[in-house]
């Protein structure tokens, strides 16, 4: 496909504030939510070991071709060799090109990288305000091994708490309330569904909202980017998905006097490539968005991070090298070609909008509200975005900041604070929430 003309791009205004002898310490415990097991006596939703002859062509015909798909030239640098996964996809945010991409319509298990789909289907019905006294049913149904935030029966949550453990810790007990919220699981699965029809996520099937393998549950590095790039339309999506670390409401105790206590612990990202570990820093303009890790699934990421007032969208799914932390590293490899490579290699299909946004402007990828498309169920609408932007300060519950994104730069940690995300010529993105410089 050819390469589209640019069109003139606001960049992503990044201030920063130096934090000088500050070290990240990640204890290896919160390294990344435990592989949940595939159900008992389900069959395995585990592909061939070799992607299919013919896949998807949503976005363009190479786009469904087995292999990898990057046009090469001089002037564009060499892909990375020391990429395992099993599917990847490079693209810009802002302009919906696919720089490369890697079997990309391949159905695979996603892990809880679905949760991006959950939030972007939910996250605009409930005021995160808005409180729930958590009662047995609603944690029903949880997968043996699920990675779990600790949400405690009897206890009232906010629905900022609960989106805090969906996005921060990966907890599908935070998801399955949320869900009995959204009247049942079942009725959120035929939502996610739906939504993900609207947003063209054609290789998408739900079975269970927060990602636990299921037989038939299956997404691709194509639909799970465009799944990210929609649920970056909403501000709370943005704040969630890149906040760091957060305090999340503990169990009500009796304190000294016989008063009820209700403490609060600390939740960390497990989101490495945002939050950091022993043997990988945290990289360069991460802002997000959603990283898994099941047994079916294998370790699965998609990330946003912005360079140079460039944004850039990398997904990765199952990478067969099974070292610590291989899905970042491959990530952040592909990461790093792709901002070199921005500008200068021709685009081998693209990101395409809903289908509302089509079909409202009569030509692909225009949308006049600049919002993400959705179903008649209201999943469409777009959380705390205003024609203004939004000053954010630090959150009142503990929370390391509104959607905070870390940075290294020469070893010092620098705090990234908000800016634009830019437009699209074809589907248009809001403002990122903006961040006043936090001291």
């Amino acid at each position: 496909m050819p390469a589209p003309k640019k069109t003139a791009r606001r960049s992503l205004l990044v201030t920063s504030a130096v934090l000088s002898s500050l070290a990240l310490a990640v204890p290896a415990a919160v390294a990344s939510p435990s592989p949940s097991p595939s159900p008992s006596g389900s069959p395995s939703a585990s592909p061939s070991a070799t992607p299919p002859a013919s896949m998807s062509t949503v976005g363009g015909a190479r786009l469904g071709q087995p292999g990898t798909q990057v046009n090469l030239a001089s002037g564009v640098p060499v892909l990375p060799k020391d990429v395992s996964a099993r599917s990847w996809i490079v693209a810009d945010a802002e302009s919906g090109d696919v720089l490369a991409a890697h079997n990309a319509h391949w159905r695979l298990a996603p892990a809880s990288t679905m949760k991006m789909l959950f939030a972007d289907t939910l996250l605009p019905k409930f005021p995160r305000t808005s409180k729930h006294k958590v009662v047995p049913s609603d944690l029903a149904g949880i997968g043996s091994g699920s990675s779990l935030v600790g949400i405690k029966e009897d206890e009232t949550y906010t629905v900022h708490d609960l989106w805090l453990g969906v996005f921060l810790r990966s907890g599908n007990d935070a998801v399955h309330v949320l869900s009995a919220m959204n009247d049942g699981v079942d009725n959120t699965v035929k939502e996610m569904n739906e939504h993900a029809e609207e947003l063209q996520a054609l290789d998408t099937h739900v079975v269970s909202p927060d990602g636990y393998d299921a037989e038939g549950q299956v997404s691709s590095a194509y639909d799970l980017t465009l799944i990210a790039r929609s649920g970056l339309q909403k501000k709370d999506f943005r704040e969630y998905c890149s906040t760091v670390r957060a305090k999340f409401p503990g169990q009500t105790k009796k304190g000294k006097k016989g008063k009820p206590v209700r403490e609060s612990f600390e939740i960390q990202n497990t989101n490495r490539l945002l939050s950091g570990d022993a043997d990988l820093p945290v990289y360069q303009g991460i802002a997000g968005v959603k990283n898994g890790n099941t047994t079916n699934a294998g370790a699965t990421f998609t990330g946003v991070a912005e360079r140079g007032g460039k944004v850039l969208l990398v997904t990765v799914m199952n990478p067969e090298k099974q070292e610590h932390n291989e899905v970042y590293k491959e990530t952040a490899r592909l990461f790093d070609w792709g901002f070199k490579a921005a500008g200068k290699v021709q685009p081998v299909g693209e990101l395409v909008p809903p289908k509302s946004a089509a079909q409202a402007s009569g030509r692909p990828g225009v949308h006049p509200s600049g919002e993400a498309g959705g179903s008649g169920s209201g999943a469409g609408s777009t959380a705390g975005t205003g024609s203004k932007p939004v000053a954010s300060a630090p959150a009142a519950d503990g929370s390391s900041g509104i959607g905070i994104a870390l940075g290294i730069t020469g070893g010092v940690l620098v705090l990234l604070a908000g800016g634009a995300f830019l437009v699209n010529r074809r589907w248009p993105l809001p403002d990122l929430v903006r961040r006043r410089t936090r001291p």
